[in-house]
């Protein structure tokens, strides 16, 4: 994954106890099932979108796109949670989505 978000890089610092164990927690559950990692991130995407979370969403939009899924795949996972959580919310994920598919794709023109 690229640079973290600052905030996230913020309190990895500050509460270095409380990072670990939250780390801990994350890798615990990653490995305790039979999903792989791109249906765990287009999982954790649809909660994100859910929540409408969205730091959550635009780095599982990333994280998605580092375990394999593609654009389309990520743009399902909105659109599916427009008949469960709103046309709204539904709308504000795909934003967020381009957004963030829009800026990996700046990124990787001046690498």
């Amino acid at each position: 994954m690229g640079k973290l978000p600052a905030p996230y890089e913020r309190f990895q610092r500050i509460f270095r106890r409380v990072w670990k164990a939250y780390d801990s927690l994350g890798a615990a559950v990653h490995q305790e099932g039979p999903l792989d990692p791109k249906a765990r991130e287009l999982i954790k995407l649809g909660i994100a979108i859910g929540g409408r979370l969205d730091g959550a969403i635009r780095a599982h939009v990333r994280l998605g796109l580092e375990k394999g899924a593609s654009p389309e795949e990520i743009r399902q996972v909105a659109l599916l949670a427009i008949t469960t959580s709103g046309f709204p919310t539904g709308m504000a994920a795909l934003t967020a989505i381009e957004d963030t598919l829009k800026d990996r794709r700046k990124t990787r023109k001046r690498s």
